[in-house]
Protein backbone atom coordinates (compact mmCIF):
# COMPACT_ATOMS: atom_id res chain seq x y z
CA UNK A 1 0.00 0.00 0.00
CA UNK A 2 1.52 3.28 -0.80
CA UNK A 3 2.48 5.74 2.17
CA UNK A 4 -0.24 8.73 2.05
CA UNK A 5 2.04 12.17 1.90
CA UNK A 6 1.10 15.57 2.62
CA UNK A 7 1.98 18.36 0.16
CA UNK A 8 4.52 20.59 1.43
CA UNK A 9 3.60 24.51 1.88
CA UNK A 10 6.15 27.28 0.43
CA UNK A 11 6.70 28.42 4.18
CA UNK A 12 7.81 26.30 6.41
CA UNK A 13 11.32 26.97 7.63
CA UNK A 14 11.96 29.22 10.80
CA UNK A 15 8.75 29.76 12.91
CA UNK A 16 10.28 28.25 15.64
CA UNK A 17 13.24 29.02 14.68
CA UNK A 18 14.51 31.49 17.01
CA UNK A 19 13.49 29.21 20.38
CA UNK A 20 15.10 26.13 18.24
CA UNK A 21 18.71 27.62 17.49
CA UNK A 22 18.74 29.69 20.94
CA UNK A 23 17.91 25.93 22.53
CA UNK A 24 21.79 25.53 23.81
CA UNK A 25 21.62 28.65 25.36
CA UNK A 26 21.50 29.04 29.23
CA UNK A 27 18.39 31.75 28.65
CA UNK A 28 16.35 28.80 26.99
CA UNK A 29 16.96 26.68 30.35
CA UNK A 30 15.32 28.84 32.14
CA UNK A 31 12.13 28.92 30.01
CA UNK A 32 11.98 25.51 29.50
CA UNK A 33 11.60 24.62 32.99
CA UNK A 34 9.19 27.20 33.82
CA UNK A 35 7.36 24.95 30.99
CA UNK A 36 7.63 21.74 33.15
CA UNK A 37 6.88 23.77 36.48
CA UNK A 38 3.63 25.34 34.71
CA UNK A 39 2.85 21.67 33.78
CA UNK A 40 3.14 20.26 36.72
CA UNK A 41 1.30 22.98 38.37
CA UNK A 42 4.53 23.65 40.77
CA UNK A 43 4.89 27.05 39.29
CA UNK A 44 1.60 28.89 40.26
CA UNK A 45 0.25 28.57 36.96
CA UNK A 46 -3.44 27.58 35.92
CA UNK A 47 -5.52 24.69 36.94
CA UNK A 48 -5.44 22.01 34.26
CA UNK A 49 -2.21 23.23 32.71
CA UNK A 50 -1.10 19.77 33.21
CA UNK A 51 -3.69 18.85 30.40
CA UNK A 52 -1.67 20.55 27.80
CA UNK A 53 0.13 17.51 27.80
CA UNK A 54 -1.93 15.11 27.25
CA UNK A 55 -1.40 12.17 25.08
CA UNK A 56 -3.02 13.16 22.38
CA UNK A 57 -1.50 16.88 22.54
CA UNK A 58 1.83 15.01 22.43
CA UNK A 59 1.22 13.16 19.20
CA UNK A 60 -0.34 16.08 17.51
CA UNK A 61 2.78 18.73 18.37
CA UNK A 62 4.67 15.84 16.80
CA UNK A 63 3.39 15.98 13.43
CA UNK A 64 3.05 19.38 13.46
CA UNK A 65 6.64 20.19 14.33
CA UNK A 66 7.27 17.34 11.16
CA UNK A 67 5.40 19.36 8.97
CA UNK A 68 6.57 22.78 9.96
CA UNK A 69 10.58 21.44 9.62
CA UNK A 70 12.78 23.81 10.02
CA UNK A 71 13.38 25.21 13.38
CA UNK A 72 10.36 23.77 14.11
CA UNK A 73 11.91 20.13 13.81
CA UNK A 74 15.03 20.52 15.38
CA UNK A 75 13.21 21.81 18.05
CA UNK A 76 11.25 18.84 18.20
CA UNK A 77 14.38 16.66 18.04
CA UNK A 78 16.53 18.48 20.30
CA UNK A 79 13.48 17.78 23.18
CA UNK A 80 12.98 14.51 22.20
CA UNK A 81 16.33 13.78 23.33
CA UNK A 82 16.08 15.58 27.38
CA UNK A 83 14.18 12.67 28.64
CA UNK A 84 11.74 13.18 31.29
CA UNK A 85 13.49 15.34 33.10
CA UNK A 86 12.02 18.00 30.97
CA UNK A 87 8.85 16.76 29.49
CA UNK A 88 6.42 13.87 30.34
CA UNK A 89 7.10 10.80 28.52
CA UNK A 90 4.43 10.98 26.38
CA UNK A 91 5.99 14.10 24.41
CA UNK A 92 9.06 12.41 24.80
CA UNK A 93 7.79 9.12 22.73
CA UNK A 94 5.84 11.00 20.18
CA UNK A 95 8.51 13.68 19.52
CA UNK A 96 10.85 10.73 18.87
CA UNK A 97 9.90 10.32 15.49
CA UNK A 98 11.13 13.86 14.76
CA UNK A 99 15.16 12.78 14.81
CA UNK A 100 15.13 10.22 12.10
CA UNK A 101 11.90 11.43 10.08
CA UNK A 102 9.54 13.87 8.52
CA UNK A 103 6.51 14.25 6.58
CA UNK A 104 7.78 13.77 2.69
CA UNK A 105 6.78 15.40 -0.72
CA UNK A 106 4.38 13.40 -2.66
CA UNK A 107 5.58 11.99 -5.84
CA UNK A 108 4.71 14.32 -8.09
CA UNK A 109 5.53 17.44 -6.55
CA UNK A 110 9.18 15.92 -6.16
CA UNK A 111 9.42 14.98 -9.11
CA UNK A 112 8.63 18.86 -10.15
CA UNK A 113 11.62 20.07 -7.49
CA UNK A 114 14.08 17.65 -9.72
CA UNK A 115 13.27 18.62 -12.69
CA UNK A 116 13.52 22.75 -11.51
CA UNK A 117 17.29 21.83 -10.94
CA UNK A 118 18.01 19.49 -13.73
CA UNK A 119 16.11 20.29 -16.29
CA UNK A 120 14.14 17.98 -19.25
CA UNK A 121 14.82 14.30 -19.42
CA UNK A 122 16.77 14.35 -15.72
CA UNK A 123 15.77 10.24 -15.53
CA UNK A 124 18.32 9.56 -18.06
CA UNK A 125 20.94 10.77 -15.83
CA UNK A 126 19.96 7.40 -13.63
CA UNK A 127 19.74 4.17 -13.86
CA UNK A 128 17.60 3.75 -10.99
CA UNK A 129 15.80 6.52 -8.84
CA UNK A 130 13.90 5.80 -5.70
CA UNK A 131 10.93 7.92 -5.28
CA UNK A 132 10.22 6.72 -1.56
CA UNK A 133 12.60 8.43 0.35
CA UNK A 134 15.60 7.44 2.87
CA UNK A 135 15.00 10.23 5.44
CA UNK A 136 12.49 13.10 5.76
CA UNK A 137 13.99 15.75 7.76
CA UNK A 138 14.27 19.70 8.26
CA UNK A 139 15.64 20.79 5.09
CA UNK A 140 15.02 18.25 2.73
CA UNK A 141 14.41 14.74 2.14
CA UNK A 142 16.92 11.81 0.56
CA UNK A 143 16.63 9.39 -1.91
CA UNK A 144 18.88 6.61 -2.91
CA UNK A 145 19.81 6.58 -6.73
CA UNK A 146 22.09 5.15 -9.22
CA UNK A 147 23.63 7.35 -11.58
CA UNK A 148 23.89 6.30 -15.57
CA UNK A 149 27.79 5.32 -15.11
CA UNK A 150 26.92 3.11 -11.84
CA UNK A 151 27.51 5.54 -8.82
CA UNK A 152 25.49 4.16 -5.77
CA UNK A 153 24.29 7.85 -4.12
CA UNK A 154 22.06 9.28 -1.83
CA UNK A 155 20.53 12.67 -3.34
CA UNK A 156 19.61 15.04 -0.61
CA UNK A 157 16.48 17.21 -2.59
CA UNK A 158 15.45 20.43 -0.62
CA UNK A 159 11.65 21.46 -0.01
CA UNK A 160 10.27 23.54 -2.45
CA UNK A 161 9.95 27.24 -0.99
CA UNK A 162 12.15 27.22 2.13
CA UNK A 163 15.29 29.64 1.08
CA UNK A 164 12.43 32.24 -0.09
CA UNK A 165 10.39 31.92 3.34
CA UNK A 166 13.44 31.94 5.90
CA UNK A 167 14.04 35.81 5.94
CA UNK A 168 10.27 36.57 6.92
CA UNK A 169 9.37 33.32 9.21
CA UNK A 170 12.22 33.88 11.22
CA UNK A 171 11.26 37.80 11.40
CA UNK A 172 7.26 36.00 12.39
CA UNK A 173 9.37 34.01 15.06
CA UNK A 174 11.24 37.11 17.14
CA UNK A 175 7.80 38.87 17.39
CA UNK A 176 6.32 36.01 18.70
CA UNK A 177 9.20 35.35 21.41
CA UNK A 178 8.60 39.23 22.56
CA UNK A 179 5.30 38.69 22.71
CA UNK A 180 5.15 36.09 24.50
CA UNK A 181 8.02 37.10 26.92
CA UNK A 182 9.60 33.86 27.25
CA UNK A 183 12.99 34.82 27.43
CA UNK A 184 14.74 37.29 29.84
CA UNK A 185 14.69 40.92 29.09
CA UNK A 186 18.00 41.83 28.20
CA UNK A 187 17.99 38.92 25.76
CA UNK A 188 18.91 40.15 21.90
CA UNK A 189 16.16 38.47 20.52
CA UNK A 190 16.72 40.69 17.42
CA UNK A 191 20.30 39.48 17.69
CA UNK A 192 19.74 35.49 18.01
CA UNK A 193 17.38 36.26 14.91
CA UNK A 194 19.28 37.66 12.46
CA UNK A 195 21.68 34.78 13.79
CA UNK A 196 19.44 31.81 13.01
CA UNK A 197 18.37 33.43 9.36
CA UNK A 198 21.71 33.99 8.39
CA UNK A 199 22.70 30.03 9.09
CA UNK A 200 19.62 28.85 8.05
CA UNK A 201 20.19 30.57 4.90
CA UNK A 202 23.60 28.60 4.76
CA UNK A 203 21.41 25.43 5.42
CA UNK A 204 19.52 25.82 2.55
CA UNK A 205 22.50 26.39 0.46
CA UNK A 206 23.60 22.98 -1.21
CA UNK A 207 26.64 24.05 -2.60
CA UNK A 208 27.95 25.36 0.69
CA UNK A 209 27.00 22.31 2.60
CA UNK A 210 29.10 20.36 -0.32
CA UNK A 211 31.94 22.44 0.73
CA UNK A 212 31.89 21.86 4.21
CA UNK A 213 31.47 17.74 3.13
CA UNK A 214 34.61 18.53 1.01
CA UNK A 215 36.64 20.41 3.68
CA UNK A 216 35.81 18.01 6.38
CA UNK A 217 37.02 14.67 4.46
CA UNK A 218 40.45 16.60 5.07
CA UNK A 219 40.21 17.47 8.40
CA UNK A 220 39.22 14.36 9.73
CA UNK A 221 41.48 12.55 7.41
CA UNK A 222 43.53 11.44 10.22
CA UNK A 223 41.05 9.62 11.93
CA UNK A 224 40.22 6.24 10.32
CA UNK A 225 36.96 5.40 12.43
CA UNK A 226 35.21 8.47 10.72
CA UNK A 227 33.70 8.35 7.32
CA UNK A 228 32.38 11.02 5.21
CA UNK A 229 30.48 11.04 2.26
CA UNK A 230 32.05 12.17 -0.86
CA UNK A 231 30.60 14.71 -3.09
CA UNK A 232 29.55 14.61 -6.69
CA UNK A 233 29.91 17.81 -8.14
CA UNK A 234 28.19 16.95 -11.56
CA UNK A 235 24.78 16.12 -9.69
CA UNK A 236 24.94 18.98 -7.25
CA UNK A 237 22.98 22.03 -7.36
CA UNK A 238 21.71 24.93 -4.76
CA UNK A 239 18.75 23.07 -4.08
CA UNK A 240 19.91 19.27 -4.73
CA UNK A 241 23.10 17.40 -2.85
CA UNK A 242 24.77 14.16 -4.38
CA UNK A 243 26.95 11.77 -2.23
CA UNK A 244 28.29 8.96 -1.85
CA UNK A 245 25.13 6.57 -0.52
CA UNK A 246 27.11 5.35 3.10
CA UNK A 247 25.75 1.78 5.03
CA UNK A 248 25.10 1.78 8.59
CA UNK A 249 22.92 1.66 11.71
CA UNK A 250 20.84 4.53 13.68
CA UNK A 251 23.78 6.03 16.08
CA UNK A 252 20.88 5.92 18.93
CA UNK A 253 20.53 1.59 17.77
CA UNK A 254 24.25 1.75 20.61
CA UNK A 255 21.69 2.74 23.41
CA UNK A 256 19.81 -1.30 22.98
CA UNK A 257 21.17 -3.32 25.82
CA UNK A 258 22.78 -5.82 23.80
CA UNK A 259 25.32 -3.29 22.87
CA UNK A 260 28.78 -3.85 24.57
CA UNK A 261 29.24 -0.71 26.81
CA UNK A 262 33.23 -0.86 26.03
CA UNK A 263 31.35 -0.17 22.15
CA UNK A 264 29.34 2.51 23.46
CA UNK A 265 32.36 3.85 25.33
CA UNK A 266 34.56 3.55 22.42
CA UNK A 267 31.78 5.64 20.24
CA UNK A 268 31.46 8.27 22.25
CA UNK A 269 34.92 8.79 23.05
CA UNK A 270 35.27 9.11 19.25
CA UNK A 271 32.39 11.86 19.18
CA UNK A 272 33.73 13.51 22.18
CA UNK A 273 37.06 13.91 20.58
CA UNK A 274 35.64 14.95 17.74
CA UNK A 275 33.39 17.74 19.04
CA UNK A 276 36.95 19.42 20.91
CA UNK A 277 39.08 19.24 17.83
CA UNK A 278 36.23 21.52 16.02
CA UNK A 279 36.17 24.31 18.68
CA UNK A 280 40.08 23.52 19.22
CA UNK A 281 42.15 22.48 16.34
CA UNK A 282 39.41 23.06 13.12
CA UNK A 283 37.74 26.36 14.57
CA UNK A 284 35.13 24.05 12.02
CA UNK A 285 32.48 22.74 13.99
CA UNK A 286 29.05 21.04 12.36
CA UNK A 287 26.49 22.54 15.40
CA UNK A 288 23.57 19.93 14.79
CA UNK A 289 24.39 16.34 16.33
CA UNK A 290 20.87 14.99 16.25
CA UNK A 291 20.72 11.19 15.89
CA UNK A 292 19.93 11.38 12.16
CA UNK A 293 22.82 13.06 11.17
CA UNK A 294 25.04 10.04 12.39
CA UNK A 295 25.30 6.48 10.87
CA UNK A 296 27.17 3.62 12.86
CA UNK A 297 29.07 0.72 11.42
CA UNK A 298 28.94 -2.43 13.83
CA UNK A 299 31.25 -4.49 12.29
CA UNK A 300 33.64 -1.82 12.06
CA UNK A 301 33.47 -0.10 14.91
CA UNK A 302 33.50 3.16 12.51
CA UNK A 303 31.15 6.30 11.98
CA UNK A 304 29.52 7.90 8.94
CA UNK A 305 28.87 11.72 9.34
CA UNK A 306 26.15 13.01 7.32
CA UNK A 307 25.15 16.58 7.17
CA UNK A 308 27.05 19.57 7.78
CA UNK A 309 24.49 22.08 6.25
CA UNK A 310 24.54 23.39 9.78
CA UNK A 311 28.51 24.58 9.83
CA UNK A 312 30.02 27.27 11.88
CA UNK A 313 33.06 28.93 11.33
CA UNK A 314 34.65 30.26 14.57
CA UNK A 315 36.77 33.43 14.91
CA UNK A 316 40.23 32.93 16.82
CA UNK A 317 39.44 35.14 19.45
CA UNK A 318 36.46 33.10 19.97
CA UNK A 319 38.27 29.45 19.80
CA UNK A 320 41.01 31.13 21.96
CA UNK A 321 38.06 32.58 24.69
CA UNK A 322 37.01 28.95 25.19
CA UNK A 323 40.38 27.65 25.39
CA UNK A 324 41.01 29.72 28.39
CA UNK A 325 37.58 29.25 30.27
CA UNK A 326 38.20 25.96 29.41
CA UNK A 327 41.56 25.61 31.39
CA UNK A 328 40.09 27.45 33.78
CA UNK A 329 37.03 25.38 34.81
CA UNK A 330 39.65 22.30 34.69
CA UNK A 331 41.47 23.96 37.59
CA UNK A 332 38.51 25.25 39.49
CA UNK A 333 39.93 28.60 39.13
CA UNK A 334 36.58 30.81 39.11
CA UNK A 335 38.40 34.21 39.19
CA UNK A 336 39.59 32.70 35.76
CA UNK A 337 36.19 31.63 34.99
CA UNK A 338 35.02 35.30 35.65
CA UNK A 339 37.45 37.02 33.44
CA UNK A 340 36.89 34.94 30.52
CA UNK A 341 32.94 34.86 30.59
CA UNK A 342 33.33 38.91 30.48
CA UNK A 343 35.45 38.21 27.30
CA UNK A 344 33.29 36.40 25.30
CA UNK A 345 29.86 38.57 26.74
CA UNK A 346 28.42 36.15 29.17
CA UNK A 347 28.83 39.00 31.56
CA UNK A 348 29.86 42.62 30.99
CA UNK A 349 31.88 45.63 32.91
CA UNK A 350 30.25 47.11 35.89
CA UNK A 351 27.59 44.25 36.45
CA UNK A 352 27.05 43.37 40.01
CA UNK A 353 29.24 40.85 41.64
CA UNK A 354 26.18 38.62 42.55
CA UNK A 355 25.33 38.43 38.97
CA UNK A 356 28.97 37.72 37.93
CA UNK A 357 28.83 35.19 40.90
CA UNK A 358 25.95 32.85 39.84
CA UNK A 359 27.27 33.00 36.16
CA UNK A 360 30.48 31.61 37.18
CA UNK A 361 28.81 28.81 39.72
CA UNK A 362 26.30 27.91 36.50
CA UNK A 363 29.46 27.43 34.55
CA UNK A 364 31.19 25.27 36.63
CA UNK A 365 27.79 22.84 37.05
CA UNK A 366 27.35 22.72 33.02
CA UNK A 367 31.08 22.07 32.85
CA UNK A 368 31.01 19.50 35.35
CA UNK A 369 32.41 16.03 33.03
CA UNK A 370 35.58 18.87 32.80
CA UNK A 371 36.12 19.29 35.86
CA UNK A 372 35.67 15.33 36.62
CA UNK A 373 38.63 13.27 36.69
CA UNK A 374 38.37 9.84 34.76
CA UNK A 375 35.18 8.66 33.18
CA UNK A 376 32.42 10.38 33.20
CA UNK A 377 28.73 8.53 33.08
CA UNK A 378 26.85 10.68 30.74
CA UNK A 379 24.33 8.11 31.13
CA UNK A 380 23.85 8.19 34.84
CA UNK A 381 24.14 12.38 35.37
CA UNK A 382 21.36 14.25 36.31
CA UNK A 383 23.71 17.39 34.79
CA UNK A 384 20.85 18.34 32.68
CA UNK A 385 18.38 18.53 35.25
CA UNK A 386 19.98 20.34 37.66
CA UNK A 387 21.68 23.05 35.16
CA UNK A 388 17.96 23.81 34.65
CA UNK A 389 17.11 24.11 37.80
CA UNK A 390 19.82 26.31 39.05
CA UNK A 391 19.15 28.08 35.67
CA UNK A 392 15.64 29.00 36.71
CA UNK A 393 16.72 29.95 40.02
CA UNK A 394 19.60 32.57 38.84
CA UNK A 395 18.08 33.36 35.72
CA UNK A 396 14.17 33.29 36.23
CA UNK A 397 13.52 34.08 39.78
CA UNK A 398 16.70 36.04 40.84
CA UNK A 399 17.60 37.71 37.77
CA UNK A 400 21.27 37.16 37.87
CA UNK A 401 22.28 35.70 34.50
CA UNK A 402 22.40 37.52 31.58
CA UNK A 403 21.32 35.71 27.83
CA UNK A 404 24.17 34.76 26.24
CA UNK A 405 25.44 36.32 23.20
CA UNK A 406 23.77 35.62 20.01
CA UNK A 407 27.15 34.26 18.46
CA UNK A 408 27.53 31.24 21.01
CA UNK A 409 24.12 30.06 20.33
CA UNK A 410 25.28 27.54 17.80
CA UNK A 411 28.25 26.35 19.94
CA UNK A 412 25.54 25.88 22.70
CA UNK A 413 23.46 23.69 21.13
CA UNK A 414 26.78 21.34 19.65
CA UNK A 415 27.89 20.87 23.68
CA UNK A 416 23.70 20.38 24.42
CA UNK A 417 23.03 18.21 21.73
CA UNK A 418 26.59 16.24 22.53
CA UNK A 419 26.14 15.78 26.09
CA UNK A 420 22.06 14.67 25.47
CA UNK A 421 22.98 12.05 22.84
CA UNK A 422 26.26 10.58 24.93
CA UNK A 423 23.75 10.51 27.91
CA UNK A 424 21.12 8.23 25.00
CA UNK A 425 23.26 6.07 24.28
CA UNK A 426 24.71 5.67 28.16
CA UNK A 427 28.59 6.40 27.02
CA UNK A 428 31.38 6.86 29.31
CA UNK A 429 33.71 9.25 28.97
CA UNK A 430 36.65 10.73 30.23
CA UNK A 431 35.60 14.06 28.76
CA UNK A 432 38.68 15.86 30.71
CA UNK A 433 41.63 14.32 29.09
CA UNK A 434 40.40 14.67 25.77
CA UNK A 435 39.47 18.15 26.34
CA UNK A 436 42.25 19.80 27.77
CA UNK A 437 45.29 19.20 25.62
CA UNK A 438 43.77 20.54 22.78
CA UNK A 439 42.81 23.54 24.83
CA UNK A 440 46.29 23.82 25.85
CA UNK A 441 47.86 23.26 22.68
CA UNK A 442 45.32 26.53 21.34
CA UNK A 443 46.50 28.53 24.25
CA UNK A 444 50.35 28.08 22.82
CA UNK A 445 49.07 28.69 19.15
CA UNK A 446 47.69 32.00 20.88
CA UNK A 447 50.99 32.86 22.41
CA UNK A 448 52.69 32.21 19.52
CA UNK A 449 50.63 34.81 17.49
CA UNK A 450 51.33 37.06 20.40
CA UNK A 451 54.81 37.20 19.96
Amino acid sequence: MPRRTARVPQTRVGRLAGLALAAGGLALGGAVEGLRRLASGTAGGKDGASALLSVGNAQRLATQLARMRGGAMKLGQMLSLQGEGLLPPEFVQALAILRSQAAAMPASQLRRVIGREYGKGWQDRFERFDEEPIAAASIGQVHRARSADGRELALKIQYPGIARSIRSDVANVAMVLRTLDLLPHDTDISGLAAEAARQLEQEADYLSEAAFLERYAKLVADEPRLLVPRVHRDLSTVRILAMDYMEGEPLDSLAQPDVAQATRDAIGTLLERLMFRELFEFGTMQTDPNFANYLWQPKTGKVVLLDFGATVNFPERFVDAYAHITRAVAAGDREAVARHAAAIGYTFDGDPPELVEATVELIMIVCEPLRHKGRYDFGASDLPSRGRELGFELGVRQGLLRAPPPETMFLHRKLVGSFLMLAHIRARVDARALALPLAERRLRREASRAR
